[in-house]
């Protein structure tokens, strides 16, 4: 029988938007998000529904996480996302750990860069981060986002440390969208301590991707965009 969300996630699908996003969340054979089955649901739509739905319970928001739709796994962490942020400390723990649990799911970068930072980058501000460094060397490309997007809550609260140690840890990564992920964070961070984003990519520049360093600078001055693309 058919879950219920998964039936009105059903009724909301369309032809068009579907292949339109198989062909952006790149599902072909060899491509990032081969295999992955879209429904065509716009993302305004589903944070709507997230509003509708935040309060089910964890087994409904795993049923939906584990689905095979992309829409239903949005879903599901659009709803991890809401709860995380009203819950007390002890579901907040829950939440965290379930959402590592289940990363295997989270498995495309719209899941991994609309949650992560609302829940793993506050799960992990207050405690022991050394499990960031094991997701930053995990075999999975989605892992190894989660880790540095995550940073994201510690740049908002200046604190760059750990965006600096795991960017280094990336920098010879293999898969361009860890490049982009990576100088998308030195962005952030350059945008609120320029002094520290210039002396990592001075220390760092010769073995830096060329994907990452142009999302690194982008914020920058003309003359210094042009002094480091030039280097």
């Amino acid at each position: 029988m058919t879950h219920p969300i998964i039936g009105e996630l059903e009724s909301l699908q369309n032809a068009t938007d579907a292949t339109a996003k198989q062909k952006f969340f790149k599902t072909g054979e060899s491509q990032y998000g081969y295999g992955d089955s879209f429904l065509g649901i716009r993302n305004p739509v589903l944070h709507t529904l997230s509003k509708k739905y935040k309060n089910i319970t964890i087994e409904d928001i795993q049923h939906l996480l584990t689905h095979r739709y992309h829409e239903a796994r949005h879903l599901a962490l659009l709803i991890l996302v809401l709860q995380y942020k009203k819950a007390a400390a002890q579901q907040q723990e829950d939440i965290a750990h379930f959402y590592l649990a289940h990363s295997q799911y989270i498995n495309n970068w719209d899941l991994v860069d609309g949650s992560c930072y609302h829940i793993i980058g506050p799960y992990f501000f207050s405690r022991d981060r050394t499990k960031l460094y094991s997701l930053a060397a995990s075999p999975s490309m989605w892992e190894r986002r989660i880790a540095i997007v995550s940073t994201l809550h510690f740049i908002r609260h200046e604190q760059f440390d750990d965006t600096l140690k795991l960017a280094s840890m990336l920098l010879d990564d293999p898969e361009d969208l860890i490049h982009k992920a990576t100088g998308w964070m030195l962005r952030e961070m350059g945008k609120r301590n320029e002094a520290v984003l210039l002396k990592f990519l001075d220390e760092n520049l010769p073995k830096m991707p060329r994907t990452a360093l142009r999302y690194a600078i982008e914020k920058l001055s003309k003359s210094l965009r042009q002094d480091y693309m030039s280097r």
